[in-house]
Order: C-alpha cells, then sequence, then structure tokens
C-alpha cells in the first residue's frame, strides 16, 4: 500500500494585529513531469513513464483532501516526436488551482513519451504558472530521467526565479538517472536520486513530507549567563537566497517562562535580524523538515533611564552610541527608559551647551540612571536687531554654542549650569568695533537679564 505520513496542516506563526492572526499562506505545487522519449524505456517492472504515472497518481490522490492546497500539472516532451527536436514542447496542462485532482490524474493517465527535455524552458514558463498572490508559499517538483537537451541553463533560470522569490527551491526526483548527473542538478533545486522503483517511491514520500510537514522552532534570546530569559522583541526573518521578508514577530515566552515555539517554513533558509539596540544579526540559518530546531541568539540587555527633574527639558532628544563610534544608534528622550544590549555606550544630550556622557555602562538586566542638571534661563535685550553668538567658557577658551536670532531685540535661552559669554553687534553698526562682549554666569533653576547695549 502507498502510504505517504506528513501533518495535513502547515499552520504558520500568527502575527497579531489587534487580536487577529494573519491567515497562513496557501501552499501551491506544480509538478513538473519529463515525457520526453527516453521515458518510454523500460525501467525496473515496465517503463519509466508508467512507473512515474503510478506513483504520481497516488500522490495526488492523497494530496487532493488537504484544505486550501493547490496543485497544477506541466508536461514537457509529450507532444512532438523526435527528431526533429521541439525546444518549445512543454505545456501546462492543468493550471495550478483548488481541487484540481481528477483533472491531473486524467491528463497522467493518457500522456505519451515522444519529444525532448527542455528543463530550462519549462521552469521559465513556470514563473508564470503561478499567479501573483501576496500570501502563497509557490513549489516546484521535477521528475525527469535526463539532462537538459537543448539550449537553455536550467541552473540559471531557478536561480533567478529564486532570487526574485517567484518559487522556493525546487525538488528534483532523478528517474533511473546515472548518480554523477546529481552535481547538474544540484544547482537548480534540492535533488533526490530514483535509482530504482522502491527508491523512487521513497523520494516522492521524503518530498511531500518536505513540503507539507509542519516544522517547529523557538529562538532563545540569550541573557549574559547564556539562559533564554530575554524577550519583548521585534525579529524579522528573510529568505537568505532572495532576501525577501518571511516572518516579521515580537518575541514572547510562554505560560512557563519558555520561548515561545514558532512553525516555519522548512524550505526557506533564514537570515535573521533582532531588533534590539544595537540589532543582533544571525545569518544561514537551516531548519530541518519534521524535525524543533532551538535558534540561540546572545542578547543580553540592560537599561538606560534618561532624567530631568526640569519642565525646560520635556521632551529633549539624547543621541545614543555605542562607545567611541559616530553612528547613531537611538534618540531617546529624557524621562525615558529604554533597553539596550549590555555593553558601553556614549551619552550626547541635546542641551546648550551640548551634554556628552561618555563610557556609560549597561549592565544585565540593571537600570542605569543618567541625570541632567537643572538648567537656568538668560534673557538677552538689544537695542537693535543684529549679530550675536554665545559661548561657553572651557578651560579659558571660549566654545560656541549658540546664535542668537538676527531678527529680534530681545531673546531668552535655556542654558546647563556654568559660565558664558555672549558678543553682539548692532546691524546698524558699521565696524567691528561697536562689538558688544560680555559674561555671565548661569545656575540651576536660575533667571539672569543680560542687556547688549
Amino acid at each position: 500500500m502507498f502510504i505517504i505520513l506528513f501533518v495535513f496542516s502547515f499552520l504558520l506563526p500568527g502575527i497579531i494585529t489587534g487580536q487577529e492572526k494573519i491567515k497562513p499562506p496557501v501552499t501551491r505545487i506544480l509538478l513538473i513531469l519529463d515525457a520526453s522519449e527516453s521515458m518510454a524505456e523500460r525501467w525496473e517492472t515496465s517503463s519509466k513513464i508508467n512507473i512515474a504515472r503510478k506513483l504520481l497518481l497516488k500522490t495526488v490522490d492523497s494530496l487532493q483532501f488537504i484544505p486550501g492546497l493547490e496543485m497544477g500539472l506541466r508536461i514537457y516532451g509529450h507532444q512532438s516526436v523526435v527528431p526533429p527536436q521541439d525546444c518549445n514542447d512543454t505545456r501546462l496542462e492543468v493550471p495550478i488551482g483548488l481541487n484540481t485532482a481528477d483533472k491531473i490524474k486524467q491528463k497522467l493517465k493518457y500522456v505519451q513519451p515522444k519529444g525532448t527535455t527542455p528543463i530550462a524552458h519549462s521552469l521559465e514558463l513556470a514563473a508564470k504558472d503561478f499567479t501573483d498572490c501576496d500570501n502563497c508559499r509557490n513549489i516546484i517538483i521535477l521528475f525527469t530521467d535526463g539532462l537538459e537537451a537543448c539550449d537553455g541553463d536550467p541552473c540559471a533560470v531557478s536561480q533567478m526565479l529564486q532570487k526574485e522569490g517567484i518559487i522556493l527551491k525546487p525538488f528534483i526526483i532523478g528517474i533511473g538517472m546515472d548518480i554523477n548527473f546529481k552535481k547538474s542538478f544540484d544547482c537548480i533545486g534540492n535533488y533526490y536520486d530514483a535509482a530504482n522503483e522502491s527508491k523512487f517511491k521513497e523520494a516522492l514520500g521524503v518530498v511531500i513530507s518536505q513540503v507539507l510537514n509542519s516544522t517547529t522552532a523557538q529562538i532563545n534570546l540569550l541573557d549574559i549567563n547564556r539562559n533564554p530569559t530575554e524577550t519583548n522583541v521585534n525579529m524579522t526573518l528573510y529568505d537568505n537566497f532572495s532576501g525577501k521578508m518571511k516572518y516579521n514577530l515580537v518575541h514572547t515566552l510562554n505560560s512557563k517562562g519558555n520561548p515561545d515555539t514558532l512553525v516555519l517554513d522548512p524550505l526557506v533558509n533564514y537570515n535573521m535580524t533582532v531588533h534590539t539596540i544595537p540589532p543582533v544579526k544571525v545569518d544561514s540559518i537551516r531548519l530541518t523538515p519534521g524535525k524543533h530546531t532551538i535558534i540561540g541568539v546572545d542578547a543580553p540587555q540592560g537599561y538606560l533611564q534618561l532624567k530631568s527633574s526640569s519642565n525646560q527639558f520635556r521632551d529633549l532628544p539624547c543621541i545614543i552610541r555605542k562607545k567611541a563610534e559616530s553612528i547613531t544608534l537611538n534618540v531617546q528622550k529624557i524621562n525615558s527608559k529604554e533597553k539596550y544590549l549590555v555593553g558601553k555606550y556614549d551619552v550626547e544630550i541635546l542641551t546648550l551647551p551640548r551634554l556628552n556622557v561618555n563610557d556609560v555602562d549597561i549592565s544585565q538586566s540593571y537600570t542605569t540612571t543618567v541625570e541632567v542638571p537643572s538648567p537656568g534661563l538668560v534673557t538677552f535685550f538689544m537695542n537693535a536687531p543684529g549679530y550675536g553668538s554665545v559661548y561657553v567658557e572651557e578651560d579659558n577658551r571660549l566654545k560656541w554654542i549658540y546664535n542668537l536670532t538676527t531678527q529680534e531685540q530681545q531673546e531668552t535661552v535655556t542654558l546647563l549650569p556654568g559660565k558664558y559669554w555672549v558678543s553682539f553687534r548692532a546691524k546698524n553698526s558699521r565696524e567691528t568695533i561697536f562689538t558688544i562682549s560680555k559674561s555671565f554666569k548661569i545656575s540651576s533653576e536660575s533667571s539672569i537679564q543680560v542687556r547688549l547695549y
């Protein structure tokens, strides 16, 4: 009895929007059958085409009851007798859709081998066999007993289709082929050698199981002690080959405190970005179909809290960078707390003058607090609009921090505690000698006036 053991449902992880889960993708299988003249040759108990026909009929019977599964059939080498060689001899006999099993079986019953082997052209046309779909897994299973017989490059076509995300990596079952031909098909897809009828049956069962079986995984976000305690972080998984996004999830722990179990498509190798600050990337993640895979990611985190008691700094932005690096990791507001990977960071607080706090140490599960001193206010009075700048005095040197507004005669500026200078010249004063320069001191919560005339 022909038995294929598999899990009928392929439930992908729910991506939550409110309380609603996104529907799992539709699985669409295109069977591509070689009906070239060599398939009429004797093999084992019958001809290759008869053995392939018998196994495919039983497989299609098994698949027709799976909810939501769509199937189609393309055949090549069955319309034109060789010679001459007809490299366009490929046809979509049954378009991909629901409830197509009877149509596929009918076509399989009467197909007769005649022609050549245009594998590349068949794959190229298969791209159009899969109609546009935003939530589908497009899978090709190719059955052949020979190599490309025309001028096409099946490897290049397959790579292009995978790169564009049109199909997942195809499956190829080689019927009674020389084992040395395997290398010629490795670049096309996942090759299975059917050296005899029994191996053919086994290979077909393995392929169908891989296509349909649920494969589970858990992503362990590891703390500094290598325990999977980190969670509540967004994760994005991309197709390693095409670069297209496959899943965008928020990590969680289940009711037992363990990382939640996900159901992922095992036919894809993944690159993953865990969106911690800074992000952590893991490339070339492979799943074994039907087996649980644990993916460990070093993501130890602690907290940075920025505080100020001043209303003047209520919406003040602060730039967070890794120690001694120039790239901005995050812009965090005052009086907020944010998670970062364990390590050292530089914090630039956009006060006047800029406040730089370097070597801020973020430790596992610990909150590091950076508090900004309360500022003071200075109000400048001018008898006419003009040009002026404010400087902070550091080590007997002046450092520019702010240009006064050129259209106003009065301006209030919020400054951190410290010693300052201001220089000003009215627009109607045409000589540099009329520059007015004054020093002043700012204390926390103070308010002073400086007259520039």
